[in-house]
């Protein structure tokens, strides 16, 4: 990704200060077999069906580390802390660039239609306990990690699922390390 030109997309949402930064986390939370937590939006998808998803969400700032921002958005929509012993957060390496659906473009400062999201992996222990922020999402459940692909709404999230098994073979080592 050009870094220029990302900046020049986040510098009118800054300097508004009410804008959404165009730049976002995705994190597939999952178990050591390959159980993966998806969320039930609390608004339905603009089709009227239900939205499940994985973890995602904005930068609080221009700048953020791509890392803090997962960890914090783990936090805010799960109650899970990445950073706990038993965990190990993945930075995938991957970036997704896409045109924010349209029902959502009012977010982010004029002229800004894509948005780059980068994605990351945790793996947690299978005892972890979620508590979802209500105003977020209205329900939760662990799936295999192809069904999980199937019932995503965005397509963002169920490609991301579906290279689960390339990336688990180093967290799950990662994992008995800690």
């Amino acid at each position: 990704m050009d870094t220029s030109m990302a900046a020049e997309r986040t510098a009118p949402a800054a300097a508004a200060g009410h804008y959404k930064i165009p730049e976002s986390v995705l994190v597939i939370i999952h178990r050591p077999d390959a159980q993966v937590l998806l969320m039930r939006r609390a608004q339905p998808a603009p089709e009227g069906v239900p939205f499940w998803q994985c973890v995602t969400g904005s930068k609080d700032r221009p700048g953020e580390d791509w890392r803090r921002a997962a960890l914090r958005e783990v936090r805010e929509e799960t109650g899970i802390d990445g950073a706990a012993p038993g965990c190990v957060l993945t930075d995938w390496g991957l970036e997704n660039i896409y045109t924010i659906y349209p029902q959502w473009l009012h977010r982010y400062a004029p002229g800004v239609w894509l948005n780059t999201e980068r994605v990351f992996g945790l793996l947690v222990p299978p005892s972890t306990e979620v508590v979802l922020n209500p105003r977020e999402h209205a329900a939760y459940a662990w799936h295999a990690w192809r069904e999980a692909a199937d019932r995503c709404y965005s397509p963002s999230n169920a490609e991301a699922i579906l290279m689960l098994p390339r990336f688990m073979a180093g967290t799950s080592r990662a994992m008995i390390k800690t």
